[in-house]
């Protein structure tokens, strides 16, 4: 039988999921369980915090891009050799990717995997008011299941005594699992595209410790491990059998400037023959040796943009292998690095056009994907489908191919996008290679062909 996870939930954005999950978190791993973190939605930051806290990598949920049957099997493959999980949901309950259904939502992850819901609501300002909220949450999709209520933000004992006695004048709600006060010291920062990374926000052991201390003393953690249900999963493996390809050598850029990367993208090239060699264009002066093919993540270059244009060695070798025909698939921030500058800080220059930030976003939403023209990524009508979320802005000249039909959920045109050039394939969406795992065979057969091909020519010399 699948786990029934432990969701974390809220009405809203901002009333303290994030908190609350990676307090949870922490305080079950006090306590020796081995936690199986989970986010909803296509975030890279929250899954960052997880991994900070769990010591083990966070899995995205995402029911629009992936759809029922792969959020299953990536919850079973992200559950191995855990006690037990916890998701931490998107936004508002029922919020998605529509405003008509519930895709894309954390209620719709709830129902897939038959989650216990633990509804996390900032308290501050109210009183009985809370119930009417429960309560409507509670009855708005009879389908769900409701383990427990956190309030967050709670001022003074005696508002957490109003709190309880709300509640339990309302039959059918579900229990108080605790209260959480207002601390300062147990807030996380913010920037443009969200909470700021671990590392940065200073989530070290002393944090997790003053998170699940909180936990501890303030709420039922006792009552919250009965919702969830042990672990058991089936083999979930992405591929039988042994790669039909000979492996290939793909470089993949990791540090504190590129870190926004679905684990399962990793995976799925794994799977598909794929040998993968991480360095940092950050701290090294060159590219591995010996690489097929090379893969360019999301993250804040802009943060970095000094310490990347002095890395003159690299950006070199990233502008001389792409121009000798080295296969680059470069998603956002890695898009950005292939740009001629970035806020007027040199870059790899594989691409003519200039990335700036701007002082407000750009884009932000889910997009379906349809390849125009044969690529890296597989042969014109490929589809796939991805996140776009930057507040940076690049224009390119017509001249440079744009093999991307972007659309809305729905259909709804969103133009061209998708930058070809050569063997160089660079844009602002982060796709998800779950929502067609081809795209990793492809990446892989396409970084193989020309391995061989290569190996040819230096035959016939």
């Amino acid at each position: 039988m699948p786990p029934k996870p432990i969701i974390i939930a809220a009405p809203s954005s901002g009333s303290g999921k994030t908190t609350v999950a990676l307090g949870v978190m922490a305080a079950l791993k006090a306590r020796g369980l081995r936690v199986a973190p989970f986010k909803v939605g296509p975030d890279f930051i929250d899954p960052g915090h997880h991994a900070a806290v769990c010591g083990r990598s966070s899995r995205n949920l995402d029911g629009w891009m992936c759809g029922r049957e792969w959020v299953a099997g990536s919850y079973a493959r992200g559950c191995r050799d855990a006690d037990l999980a916890v998701i931490e949901g998107v936004m508002g309950l029922f919020d998605g990717a529509s405003g008509e259904d519930d895709a894309g939502s954390t209620a719709e992850i709830a129902r897939w995997l038959d989650g216990r819901i633990v509804l996390v609501v900032d308290a501050r300002s109210q009183a009985r008011s809370v119930a009417a909220l429960v309560k409507g949450f509670v009855e708005f999709d009879p389908r769900l299941h409701f383990a427990g209520v956190i309030f967050n933000r709670v001022g003074t004992p005696r508002h957490e005594e109003l709190l309880r006695q709300a509640m339990a004048s309302v039959p059918g709600l579900p229990p108080v699992l605790g209260c959480l006060p207002r601390e300062e010291n147990l807030a996380l920062p913010e920037r443009h595209l969200g909470l700021v990374m671990a590392a940065e926000a200073g989530l070290d052991e002393a944090f997790a410790a003053r998170l699940a201390a909180a936990v501890e003393a303030h709420l039922d953690l006792d009552g919250l491990l009965q919702t969830g249900g042990q672990v058991s999963t089936p083999d979930t493996s992405l591929r039988s059998g042994a790669p039909t390809l000979p492996t290939v050598r793909i470089a993949v850029a990791r540090d504190e400037a590129f870190c926004f990367c679905y684990p399962e993208n990793l995976e799925l090239l794994q799977a598909a023959g794929a040998e993968l060699v991480f360095f940092s264009p950050l701290h090294d002066r060159a590219l591995p040796p010996e690489i097929d093919g090379l893969y360019l993540p999301g993250g804040y270059p802009e943060l970095h943009a000094g310490e990347l244009s002095e890395n003159v060695s690299l950006l070199g070798e990233i502008r001389e292998a792409g121009t000798a025909g080295l296969p680059i698939y470069a998603e956002c921030g890695g898009f950005m690095l292939l740009a001629e500058s970035i806020d007027g800080q040199a870059m790899a220059g594989l691409f003519p056009g200039a990335a700036r930030m701007l002082a407000k976003r750009k884009a932000l939403g889910y997009r379906h994907v349809e390849l125009t023209a044969d690529s890296l990524l597989g042969p014109a009508g490929t589809v796939a489908r991805g996140h776009e979320f930057h507040y940076s802005e690049m224009t390119l000249p017509e001249e440079v191919s744009r093999i991307y039909r972007l659309s809305r959920r729905g259909g709804e045109d969103l133009g061209r996008e998708g930058y070809c050039h050569g063997n160089v394939l660079g844009s602002y969406i982060h796709l998800h290679f779950g929502s067609n795992p081809q795209l990793a065979e492809n990446f892989v057969q396409f970084c193989n062909q020309g391995k061989i091909h290569h190996r040819g020519t230096e035959t016939q010399r």
